[in-house]
Order: C-alpha cells, then structure tokens, then sequence
C-alpha cells in the first residue's frame, strides 16, 4: 500500500474537523455548553469560563469517519478485530467522558462524575478489552523494547491493560489544562505510533487510525490553540488517553507508550509527587500541579509553556521511534 493513503488519511480527518467546527462551535455555545472553570486554579484561568466545551465530540466524529473510509479502500471488511477494538475504546472512553462533561454542564459546576464512577466506566471497557484480547488468542507477553525479550504474563496481562487504559486515559485528561496543550501533545504522540504501526510488518487499520487522530487533532488545533474557541472537554481527553493505550497494546508496544507518552508520565507523577509530599511534610515541591500549572505560575506565558511541552512530546516521539526502528 502506498505510504501516500498516509497523508490522505490526515488530510481527510484535518478536513472533516476544519469544516465541523464553524457550525459545532456556535451550536455548543447556543446550547450553552460553556467551561465550568475550577476554584482551585489560577486565576488567570476564570477569564476562560463559558468557552463551548465538548469539542471533542468533532474528533470522534472525524476518526471515525476517516478511519472507515480509508480502511474500506483495501478491506472488504472495514470492521476487523482491531477497527473494532480501536474505535470500542475511543468512543467508549469518550462516553465516559461526555457524561462527564453534560453532568458539569447541566449542573454548572466544575464536578461531573465522582471519581469512583468514573473509574467504574474505565475499568469495565478495560474488562471488556481484554476478553475480547483473550477470545482472538492475542499474545499476552510484554515485549522489551529494542531486544528479542518476552516476558510471558499469563493472566498478569490483564492487569496491564488495566492499568494502560486507567492510567492512559487518567493522564492525558490531568494534561488538558491549558490551551491546545493535549491537542498537540496527542497529535505527536499518535503520529509516532501510526508511524511505527507501518514500519516493519504493516498494520495498516492501526496506521490510519493514529494518523485520522493526529488528522484532526491538527484541524482541532485550528481552533483550540490559544486563545481556544472550544475546549475538547473530558469527551476528547478521555477518549484520546484510552486510544493511545489501546494503540500501544494493539501494536506490542505496551512499554514505549511510557516514552512516547512522556508529556503525560510526566504530567502525572507531577500530581503523585506533589499530593505524596504534601500529605507528608504539608509542603508543596510545584507552586500546583499539574506541571503546567507550576509554570504558569512562575509567570511563563501560557504560549511559552505550551509549545515548550510539544517540543518535550516531540522529543520523546522520536526517542521512542529511534528505539523501535533504529535499534532493532
């Protein structure tokens, strides 16, 4: 197949989002979906409140339009094993996610679900994976990036994609605090994976997923950099954290997703380190947390912090391409 369906692809997803938006945009805001905006962040963040949120809905709209037409092109059956589980978990997680977002909206306040239910919803698609995993006989080993090793998990493997989906999903969403800042991380993040899903022996339905995400991450882009017109709200974050992982496990790529994904880890352990320190010593290691927030409050533009961490993503994505590619 010709790397050009590549291009295609993105071009199509970048498309469909562009042109969705100059009439979701304006549906969003008559319906009054507006960003609730939290007590507890900076206070240059209040001036943010009312923005349309849910905008992630447009992405999975494009992903999932893009990804069926392309996949149509080279296979009678556009729905294979791995479409199916691609698409089950982005518009599983993104359910969540809406849920979320309409709780919030409808009740006009920063809280939608509580924290167990939507744990509950993670972990039952993450149950719902692996039997589906484990129906189709997938190899339930973890592969060493860069060396011949496999380590046999047996049962254990179902506590990885567990802990892959949660964690992946949990991450991405702590990440989505400043404009276009998990539009643009995810949209490297993606096109690394869809990059390395064509190297080697070709999965060619996993490729043009990524790349139809990174597609309309970039159309996304358009309108959620900063000053953003629309927010992708938990709708988007969510979804966007449970498809990467779903797209690491579907390629064996469980452990370089921790590299590629490196904005997010380190997202992430920011909040660990500064909820573990401040439980411990009632000090604080970040002025808050996430880290983008430390930055923003050590006066950093919010432009600055944001296109510094595209450029932390875009590093890892080529240290983990370099390790899959260069040195197997």
């Amino acid at each position: 197949m010709s790397q050009q369906i590549l291009l295609i692809t993105m071009a199509i997803s970048f498309l469909i989002t562009v042109l969705l938006s100059p009439i979701f945009i304006p549906f969003l805001r008559r319906l009054k979906f507006g960003q609730s905006i939290r007590e507890e962040g900076p206070e240059s963040h209040k001036i943010k409140a009312g923005t349309p949120t849910m905008g992630g809905i447009m992405i999975l709209l494009s992903v999932t339009i893009t990804t069926f037409v392309i996949t149509s092109k080279f296979n009678p059956n556009p729905l294979s094993f791995e479409v199916f589980l691609l698409l089950f978990v982005l518009i599983g997680y993104g359910l969540i996610g809406f849920l979320d977002d309409i709780i919030k909206i409808l009740k006009k306040r920063n809280l939608g679900l509580t924290s167990k239910q939507k744990l509950f919803g993670q972990v039952i698609i993450a149950i719902v994976v692996y039997l589906i995993l484990n129906r189709h006989g997938f190899p339930t080993y973890l592969e060493i990036p860069a060396t011949d090793i496999q380590i046999p998990l047996g049962i254990g493997y179902f506590f990885l994609i567990l802990f892959m989906l949660v964690g992946s999903s949990n991450a991405v969403n702590l990440t989505d605090g400043l404009d276009g800042l998990v539009a643009g991380t995810a949209a490297i993040a993606f096109g690394a994976f869809g990059i390395l899903a064509w190297h080697g022996i070709p999965q060619y339905e996993i490729s043009i997923f990524s790349l139809a995400i990174t597609g309309a991450l970039l159309g996304f882009l358009v309108f959620n950099s900063h000053p953003a017109k629309v927010f992708m709200g938990d709708t988007g974050s969510l979804a966007l954290g449970g498809a990467l992982a779903i797209v690491a496990i579907l390629t064996k790529m469980e452990l370089l997703l921790i590299i590629i994904g490196g904005v997010f880890v380190v997202e992430t352990l920011s909040v660990i380190i500064q909820v573990y320190f401040f439980k411990k010593t009632g000090k604080r290691v970040f002025r808050m947390s996430p880290l983008h927030h430390h930055y923003e409050l050590a006066g950093w533009s919010e432009w600055r912090i944001v296109t510094t961490f595209w450029a932390a993503g875009l590093l890892f994505a080529t240290l983990g391409v370099y390790i899959e590619v260069w040195l197997n």
